[in-house]
């Protein structure tokens, strides 16, 4: 049974090459989804052999499964451009019996870095996720933001997804600045979630306390306390960013462009 890959980009010339390179060892196609890139995604996909897809951003789920409108072969594997596939995670892929089998969708674990450094606590390791299925029967929960494979049965798999997350610190901390926070408090305003002066500070802290120690950071070293105090911020960031829009109605119109 023949697979398509299929990656979402926007501006990942540093990534790009080496995620195609990792889907060819299993992939009959390779279909990049991309965003309006600026840089030389693009070229350095189609000569790589992929089929480009030009379309605007629609959000996390929606931009996933527009490959499902292009792709040639019911099942599809999906990764990040700063993704790549393991080696036993490859030999694994080559045993399964896609045609006969009684699964939905196949799930991988990840290994996130930051930098060089693997991040095996946190939260950060096996996060468990899907993304071998077939287009035909599910699709990705159409989202905005932290999508899924809406998948009945899931089989996990040996081996691991490489997530190259975060060159380095710096960028670790950027995050919170490259919209997330912004994205995740305007779908926590339409959804009327509530919200108070002591909400920043209270996720603040509680997701510091989960990070750290309920999901045993502390055994990263010094990197699982960076990481840690990162995911805090972006969760104080997000309330206090939430509370604004009710405090001040143009913050919240400034964010339905996003």
């Amino acid at each position: 049974m023949k697979i398509t890959g299929s990656i979402i980009t926007l501006n990942e010339e540093e990534h790009i090459k080496e995620c195609i390179l990792s889907l060819q060892k299993v992939c009959d196609e390779i279909i990049v989804v991309d965003s309006n890139s600026s840089d030389h995604t693009v070229e350095i996909a189609k000569e790589l052999g992929a089929k480009v897809v030009m379309q605007s951003y629609l959000g996390d789920g929606f931009q996933k499964n527009v490959v499902l409108e292009y792709a040639s072969y019911d099942w599809i594997l999906s990764l990040d451009a700063d993704e790549r596939l393991s080696e036993e995670m490859v030999a694994e892929i080559q045993t399964i019996d896609l045609e006969n089998t009684k699964y939905e969708g196949f799930g991988f674990s990840r290994k996130n870095y930051v930098g060089n450094r693997w991040i095996k606590y946190c939260g950060w390791y096996p996060d468990v996720c899907t993304r071998l299925f077939n287009g035909k029967k599910t699709k990705w929960w159409e989202v905005k933001l932290h999508s899924y494979v809406l998948t009945k049965n899931t089989q996990v798999l040996k081996g691991d997804i490489i997530h190259y997350s975060f060159r380095n610190l710096s960028e670790l901390f950027a995050k919170p600045d490259r919209n997330y926070s912004a994205y995740g408090a305007k779908i926590l305003f339409d959804k009327h979630k509530k919200v108070s002066a002591f909400s920043p500070a209270m996720h603040l802290i509680m997701a510091f306390i989960r990070r750290y120690i309920l999901r045993l950071g502390f055994l990263n070293g010094v990197d699982g306390l960076t990481v840690s105090i990162s995911s805090a911020l972006n969760s104080y960031l997000k309330y206090a960013k939430l509370l604004e829009m009710y405090r001040d109605p143009k913050a919240a119109d400034r964010e339905k462009k996003m």
